[in-house]
């Protein structure tokens, strides 16, 4: 009887906003984070979850409307776990990722930058050049849907369309579903990972039981009518193929170089963005023709190309061996070679202790969520003049921020977000240390 009653829909005030997106309301004390919700709103909300020191709830209905809230433009918001801000306008959007950054700075770690540059804008739609979307055959639904995950759960989003892929794949949705509903395997395929650049579009079909000649000629024909690029995935990364042709590495341009990579090599996914990140990373540490600069987590290049066309030298350093030789091929289409690769553990003490940092004087980093805290806990840092930090996560940022101010003797000259991923909560940032 008691669980009943708290479940039945309560009406709440929102205060403000969660770093997740979520509405914060007080009831019965105790929080409550509501999804769909705005600050200074009154809402009825249904509780979703209840959890030992904050309960999960949704919104049912706005009785009061925040003056921000606007109309979402996708019909799958509030199911699609893609979107958490469709409700929510541009400007405000990038205010409460803005306000995210900062407050992580300050609250728990008593940091504030000398300056908070304006957050770097792109496109708000049709930005998003990779991803992964989940496939199942649903009897009750009629055949497969096709979509990004349902939020807060395992099921596939029904979508029909979505605005923040790139229009060649966002536009066909429904004809993907119609094209895995008739294979013979339409049960074992399980996911459609994409991989766009300026001129192509890959799909990669990833299918637990082999395709038989009619499932081919099938993919053929569609990839023929959309003007896209089949590819198979059968077991792991290594199994990854075109269905036809040559396999033929995909290219992007950023700060007048010209970068190879594969559909399944981690790529920045907003083109537009990630050209303005470069150029503003390349600004920041002031890079010139007598710096010599470690670049760690460098993938297949994105910024050691673009320093090493200005520096004297650049090392990068990066965990997978499947970037770090595409990084080095990269190097040589551009006729770069001023710059040197190395595979390394970022997050292993003894591989770090051997990266040799004589004459370095400028750094940058591009961790994961994880953070760069075995990077500034093991390699000497007193001879760095400016370190610029890409973040993806402001928590692990804030993090290490501290210990480079508190313990390394840097300043936070700036900071500030990248809107890599709008509609989204997701946080981006690019900050410069300086002594």
């Amino acid at each position: 009887m008691n669980t009943r009653r708290r479940r039945e829909p309560v009406e709440l005030v929102i205060e403000s906003l969660s770093h997740e997106g979520r509405g914060v309301a007080r009831n019965d004390g105790k929080t409550v984070f509501v999804h769909g919700a705005l600050p200074g709103e009154r809402v009825v909300a249904r509780i979703l979850r209840k959890r030992g020191r904050f309960d999960e709830a949704e919104a049912l209905e706005i009785i009061e409307a925040s003056p921000q809230r606007i109309e979402p433009r996708c019909a799958h918001f509030g199911t699609c776990g893609g979107c958490a801000l469709q409700h929510l306008g541009e400007a405000d959007q990038l205010a409460h990722k803005q306000s995210v950054l900062v407050e992580l700075l300050e609250h728990p770690h008593g940091l504030r930058a000398e300056h908070l540059r304006e957050p770097v804008r792109g496109p708000q739609w049709g930005y998003r050049r990779k991803a992964r979307l989940g496939v199942k055959l649903v009897v009750k639904k009629g055949g497969v849907i096709v979509g990004f995950r349902e939020r807060a759960s395992p099921y596939v989003t029904d979508c029909q369309h979505c605005d923040t892929l790139d229009p060649r794949v966002g536009g066909i949705l429904p004809r993907l579903r119609s094209l895995v509903d008739g294979l013979t395997i339409a049960a074992r395929v399980p996911q459609f990972e994409i991989a766009c650049s300026d001129e192509r579009v890959v799909l990669i079909v990833r299918h637990l039981d082999p395709l038989d000649d009619a499932d081919c000629t099938a993919l053929l024909a569609f990839a023929e009518v959309h003007g896209v690029e089949i590819w198979l995935q059968s077991g792991g990364l290594d199994t990854v193929k075109p269905l036809a042709g040559s396999d033929q590495v995909l290219r992007y341009t950023v700060a007048d170089c010209e970068l190879a990579f594969t559909p399944v090599d981690f790529t920045q996914v907003n083109d537009a963005i990630n050209r303005q990140m470069v150029e503003l990373a390349l600004d920041r540490l002031a890079v010139d023709d007598t710096d010599r600069i470690l670049d760690l987590f460098c993938g297949l290049g994105n910024f050691t190309l673009p320093m090493a066309r200005r520096a004297a030298h650049v090392a990068g350093f990066e965990g997978d061996a499947a970037l770090i030789e595409r990084a080095r091929l990269n190097a040589e289409r551009n006729g770069l070679a001023n710059c040197r690769f190395e595979v390394a553990d970022l997050a292993d003490e003894g591989q770090l202790r051997t990266i040799e940092t004589t004459g370095v004087n400028k750094m940058l980093v591009d961790p994961p969520r994880s953070g760069a805290l075995a990077v500034f806990e093991n390699l000497p840092l007193d001879a760095i003049e400016r370190l610029v930090y890409v973040s993806c996560n402001p928590v692990t940022f804030a993090r290490d921020a501290a210990l480079l101010c508190g313990e390394h003797g840097f300043t936070l000259a700036e900071t500030g977000i990248l809107d890599m991923f709008p509609q989204t909560a997701h946080v981006e940032s690019l900050s410069l240390f300086v002594r």
